[in-house]
């Protein structure tokens, strides 16, 4: 008897040490995680490229394996101390990401906060994807919308920033208690939410597919934008536009070997500093020429057949909301999300705002697709090469993120695969894997060869899918998800969100595919 009490109370004196050991470590683990010792892949800081919920990791809810204990069970001890499995990151901060023991006793759950990031750090986010390299478009809006023009950054600024606040209400819904609980985690749950239960993915399909459209014309765009502005910076040269796109392209070739978002999000601090300088020279030379400034010029007219395009251009450099519930899920405090989409989309407005404003002033009708190309020559091969530079490191996020989906969608889902998976068991990538990534380089170059209109390819994005993720498909959600509990001034905005993005989407994409159309004959002809 003395023997077996012995034994009992030894195993629970076990059990009890070694919980409190796994609790331990967890938390010198979380306090670790906090005060910056974090691991590779949590990026967010740096850019997008962690945050973006194109990632598998994050479509799949980012449920992350962060803590294994081995189960624990003594002779005897049904106490409900057994500790089982991982325990799993929950996006939400709403629920305790915990890894529960067989018989379901939550006295026994080990948590571990995931280090997330600050409002600050979010913003710095968005600022970086609706302030990118595409501003350098705006002045050629504004060239053919006037005042007008000006009307609609400020415009799309509002309804972008409402249709991102509302796309996030989308992922909450009202518990028992009428607590908003996170029941979603990204776009394509959304989606998916809407068409249920009759066709639970096609919302999902359907904004894969804008997603990689998207992807793709931004990449096409990065090496339209390269070749061209190598042939402006050196005219004198015998190279082509062309044959700076090739060169470019070339350049971009080892993107086909990425494997992870570590490696791109490396990229993103290098970019934004080149984006500074380029921002920095432009301004400072127009200000140089404020005494030229052709006010006259600015007039309440548009150009019936290029504006539509210039509202793509517009749309297009707002375009954020993809990557807004990952961010929002991975803020410390959720609750100040609102207030970081307000200042971001007033900064962005304002700067924006200005930029087109004062470019356009400084070349008036002589203002051409990209700014950069009316500087003069020795300032335009400086700043010229510092925009190839970013573009260039702009071009792996974009192009690993389309490789992501595609690869999971067609070669990797787990027995619904149409191929092959990419990987093989060691983590190499497979012949037919390299084959997909470097056919969708090669693309982006034909692409870029056969249309090398900055202006159309942006105008037609921003129409085709820009629109539709930023306007319509959020509004449309909205409504079908919270219909019941919206207040009749809501639906009026959402309504109207709708009908004004797809009379704006449908008459840019046709004006745009008209352009296209034109330029694809005429470079086959040549």
């Amino acid at each position: 008897m003395a023997t077996l009490i012995r034994s009992k109370l030894s195993n629970k004196l076990t059990n009890a040490a070694t919980a409190v050991s796994n609790k331990s470590q967890a938390k010198v683990s979380g306090m670790f995680a906090r005060m910056g010792f974090q691991a590779a892949t949590d990026e967010e800081a740096l850019g997008f490229a962690a945050c973006d919920d194109l990632d598998y990791d994050h479509r799949q809810g980012m449920q992350m394996d962060i803590l294994t204990s081995d189960e624990m069970g003594g002779e005897g001890s049904g106490d409900g101390s057994a500790l089982e499995g991982d325990s799993h990151y929950q996006r939400d901060g709403t629920g305790p990401p915990h890894s529960a023991s067989k018989d379901g006793d939550p006295t026994n759950e080990l948590t571990e906060v995931r280090p997330k990031i600050t409002a600050w750090e979010a913003g710095w986010n968005v600022t970086n994807a609706i302030q990118g390299m595409f501003v350098l478009g705006l002045p050629y809006a504004i060239l053919h919308g006037g005042y007008l023009g000006l009307f609609l950054i400020i415009f799309a600024a509002v309804v972008c920033c409402y249709t991102g606040k509302i796309l996030i209400a989308c992922l909450y819904e009202e518990d028992e208690d009428g607590q908003l609980v996170r029941v979603r985690d990204s776009y394509v749950d959304i989606a998916n939410a809407c068409c249920a239960p009759r066709f639970p993915a096609l919302g999902g399909h359907i904004v894969n597919v804008a997603q990689i459209i998207e992807l793709v014309m931004t990449c096409i765009l990065y090496v339209v934008v390269s070749g061209n502005l190598m042939y402006n910076s050196f005219p004198n040269m015998p190279i082509s536009q062309k044959s700076w796109a090739i060169i470019a392209t070339a350049a971009l070739l080892p993107c086909a070997f990425l494997k992870n978002l570590k490696a791109v999000s490396k990229f993103s601090l290098l970019c934004t500093l080149a984006h500074f300088v380029i921002n920095v020279l432009v301004i400072a030379y127009c200000l140089s020429r404020a005494r030229d400034w052709a006010w006259d010029k600015v007039k309440f007219y548009i150009d019936v057949k290029k504006f539509p395009i210039s509202i793509g251009i517009i749309v297009f450099s707002y375009t954020s909301q993809i990557f807004l519930p990952s961010l929002e899920g991975n803020m410390q405090k959720p609750s100040e999300f609102h207030c970081m989409m307000n200042w971001t989309h007033i900064a962005a407005c304002i700067l924006k705002g200005l930029f087109a404003l004062v470019a356009y002033l400084t070349w008036a009708d002589e203002t051409k697709e990209v700014i950069t190309d009316n500087l003069p020559p020795t300032i335009r091969a400086v700043v010229n090469l510092f925009l190839v530079s970013k573009a260039l490191l702009s071009y792996p996020l974009p192009f690993f993120a389309a490789v992501e989906v595609l690869e999971k969608t067609f070669f990797n889902e787990a027995g619904r695969a149409y191929f092959p998976d990419c990987y093989g068991g060691d983590g190499r990538l497979k012949s037919w894997g390299l084959t997909l990534r470097c056919s969708l380089v090669v693309f982006t170059l034909l692409m870029a060869i056969y249309v090398p209109h900055f202006a159309l390819l942006m105008g037609l994005t921003g129409s085709l899918t820009g629109a539709g993720l930023c306007f319509l498909l959020p509004s449309l959600f909205h409504l079908k998800l919270l219909w019941r509990k919206l207040l009749w001034h809501q639906v009026f905005f959402d309504v109207a969100i709708f009908v004004i993005g797809g009379i704006c989407s449908i008459s840019g994409f046709i004006h745009s595919m008209e352009g296209l159309i034109e330029a694809f004959k005429y470079n086959i002809q040549e």
